[in-house]
């Protein structure tokens, strides 16, 4: 079910995995203040849900901002969700070099802050960081 949509962000709940998938915003420098003005929304959602368990699918993001305003989002999301009862924060990786270099620069600063009491991973298919987030190991083909 959708808790939030709007032009920046969708978020899509599963009540049964207890899961919200954040499909990560474009970074462009005109939308910075509504992207941080989107972040307060969503986590005022994610704690009227008081959902454990975020998936950022940052597959399809692009970034035109630097590499501080990159940086500055990041650590805003994430000083955000702090502030709820969160517990695993998934990120499935993006197909830019570019975007992925900053993304893994990013979390390396905020888990060296830390200041976040959650989990932070990054994975490369849903399917991985869905079996992180739920707990439930991913089952080999034979």
């Amino acid at each position: 079910m959708i808790l939030f949509e709007n032009s920046i962000v969708v978020l899509a709940y599963s009540p049964a995995t207890d899961i919200v998938e954040i499909k990560y915003p474009d970074l462009h420098g005109y939308l910075l203040p509504e992207i941080k003005h989107t972040i307060r929304n969503m986590v005022q959602v994610i704690k009227n849900y008081d959902v454990k368990r975020v998936l950022l699918d940052s597959t399809r993001t692009h970034v035109s901002v630097s590499d501080e305003e990159s940086r500055e989002v990041a650590t805003f999301l994430a000083t955000e969700l702090a502030k709820t009862r969160v517990e695993r924060v998934a990120r499935l990786k993006s197909a830019s070099d570019r975007v992925e270099k900053l993304a893994v620069a990013n979390m390396g600063v905020i888990k060296l802050s830390g200041s976040i009491p959650f989990l932070l991973e990054n994975f490369t298919t849903k399917e991985e960081a869905m079996a992180w987030l739920t707990g439930i190991p991913k089952l080999e083909t034979l």
